[in-house]
């Protein structure tokens, strides 16, 4: 069975490459490549909604694919956890299901995922995330995503120190963790992630170097996965095994041990 997909924003830099990959994926077939100009009704018909489009027009994407009953993935920037939590009961009074993927890379996911194994052990931590001059929305989904999971590591441990964070020049903080955002020419998308704790420090470095080799695959990972999805779904990691378990899934396995040895004890997932 082949699933029918439209584009919205299929004509930028994102979308050209979402469109080469599900072009030349097996079971996929793009139907429909939407503009800003487009009228979203034009998706009606599609199995599947890509939304590449811009951080001010997603949510209207969103809305609109979760009206029509019609499954979503969206790699548009700009959606925090605050704000997919908007669209949560949404999408289950649908019983569609949305992925949101932050990043397509998979070297991103793996250098966000070691970030948050070494977060509790460092108490600062900060983000310098650098993209193109094009770029018009500042932080990345990546640096958010990247903070959110730093914050969800540190549930015990606490904020990360960040003194003066009053100050301009410190960055925007997400979850407590200062962002640092540089706009400029010649680089394509770059994140570094500082730790650093009394007497060492640590730094996990993330390069994208060719965007349409680097998100191919894990493009293909997402069209799979948000062609059946149920429910909310954020990052890539959700669909990959990177051997680094979230907060979440560590108190889902808290429980099936407990389960095992008939001790099942009240626990809040996160």
């Amino acid at each position: 069975m082949t699933t029918r997909v439209t584009i919205v924003g299929g004509t930028g830099k994102l979308g050209s490459v979402i469109r080469d990959v599900a072009d030349a994926e097996p079971g996929f077939e793009v139907v429909a490549v939407l503009t800003s100009r487009s009228d979203l009704d034009e998706m009606v018909g599609s199995d599947l909604v890509v939304d590449a489009s811009t951080t001010a027009v997603s949510i209207d994407v969103v809305r609109a694919a979760i009206a029509h009953g019609i499954n979503l993935l969206v790699g548009t920037s700009g959606w925090s956890d605050e704000r997919i939590a908007q669209i949560r009961p949404l999408v289950a009074k649908a019983g569609t299901g949305a992925v949101f993927i932050p990043n397509f890379s998979l070297g991103s996911v793996i250098g966000s995922a070691l970030a948050a194994v070494a977060a509790p052990f460092f108490p600062s931590i900060e983000i310098v995330e650098a993209h193109r001059d094009t770029k018009v929305d500042s932080p990345s989904g990546t640096a958010v995503r990247t903070a959110e999971l730093i914050a969800a590591a540190r549930d015990k441990a606490g904020p990360v120190a960040s003194p003066h964070a009053d100050q301009r020049a410190r960055g925007q903080q997400v979850a407590s963790v200062p962002v640092h955002s540089l706009r400029r020419p010649g680089v394509i998308a770059r994140q570094e992630v500082v730790l650093s704790g009394p007497g060492e420090s640590l730094t996990i470095v993330h390069d994208t170097i060719d965007p349409a080799l680097a998100y191919a695959p894990g493009i293909r990972i997402a069209l799979a996965a948000a062609r059946d999805a149920r429910g909310v779904v954020v990052g890539l990691d959700s669909f990959i095994d990177i051997g680094v378990r979230t907060p979440r899934e560590r108190a889902v396995a808290a429980v099936e041990d407990d389960a095992v040895t008939g001790q099942v004890a009240g626990v809040t997932l996160l």
